[in-house]
């Protein structure tokens, strides 16, 4: 009985998710471009994604984006909805909720549109650099081979701070508010709360949105494809876009469905030791 109120769920997640996986993974095993038959390689594809210096290039930069997409949005989100939390009931505090919320709910490709158009040679913010007299300092920012990664980066991290301040915000409304009481008598100011009371207290939270961050710099994909397209070069170049080029530029399907399970491990991986961690916290 209990399999037929989860069937309707199950069904088409099994035709749309499950069975797509299990031929990916099937597919990994084979050289294919797509048109042709397919010949049987074996672990060929695996061990080339382990060995190609392309394809590590790309893992060390979705790695370096989840200090972007991960660590500075929860870092952000944890300030913001302290701050946001001690303000409640003020005037304009749902105003500046909503704001920094607002970023999550724009799709990723106007976003990613509007932050082009923001870091071109004439855009918003080397035009505010020129206006202060850092001129000097403008660049073309995602067409640079040393800033177009943190550039990226720094979109996602104003996309995701703001999910990471409403999780955490939920969060602190759990929080007994004696808690808060008895550190105060014992002597803590507003920094020392944060530390011993809302941080600690937040654990679950912030192990579901570090969860959510590190897949979203693991599989990013739509941010960077829309901006820089992996460039320049390979500068921005993360597995995602490397699985879109191989499959569908390079007719080598089965080395990007290789490259697609690894992937698919790794984000699995992550997210269990994420959760372990959080459960073994004190």
């Amino acid at each position: 009985m209990a399999l037929l109120y989860v069937l309707p769920a199950l069904l088409p997640y099994t035709l749309f998710a499950v069975l797509p996986a299990l031929h990916t993974a099937y597919l990994s095993l084979y050289d294919w471009d797509g048109v042709t038959l397919p010949s049987f390689t074996g672990g060929a594809n695996y061990r080339r994604v382990f060995s190609d210096p392309q394809l590590r290039a790309a893992a060390w930069h979705a790695g370096a984006l989840i200090a972007f997409f991960s660590v500075l949005p929860i870092c952000v989100g944890l300030v913001s909805a302290a701050l946001v939390a001690r303000r409640s009931g003020r005037r304009g505090t749902a105003a500046v909720r909503t704001l920094l919320f607002l970023p999550q709910v724009i799709p990723l490709v106007a976003v990613g549109i509007i932050w082009r158009w923001m870091y071109a040679d004439d855009g918003t913010l080397n035009q505010a650099l020129r206006a202060v007299g850092l001129g000097r300092f403008a660049d073309s920012w995602l067409g640079s081979f040393t800033w177009s990664l943190p550039a990226v980066g720094l979109i996602g991290t104003w996309v995701v701070a703001g999910l990471c301040m409403v999780l955490f915000l939920t969060g602190t409304q759990r929080i007994d508010q004696e808690i808060y009481e008895a550190a105060r008598m014992d002597g803590a100011g507003p920094v020392r709360e944060f530390w011993s009371v809302t941080v600690p207290l937040l654990r679950p939270e912030i192990a579901v949105a570090l969860s959510i961050t590190v897949i979203a710099a693991l599989s990013s994909f739509d941010l960077i494809y829309i901006t820089t397209g992996g460039g320049p070069g390979n500068s921005t170049v993360v597995p995602g876009i490397l699985i879109y080029r191989l499959a569908f530029g390079g007719g080598q399907v089965g080395l990007a469905s290789a490259l697609a399970v690894v992937l698919t491990a790794v984000i699995a991986v992550a997210v269990l030791v994420i959760n372990r961690l959080a459960k073994e916290a004190p």
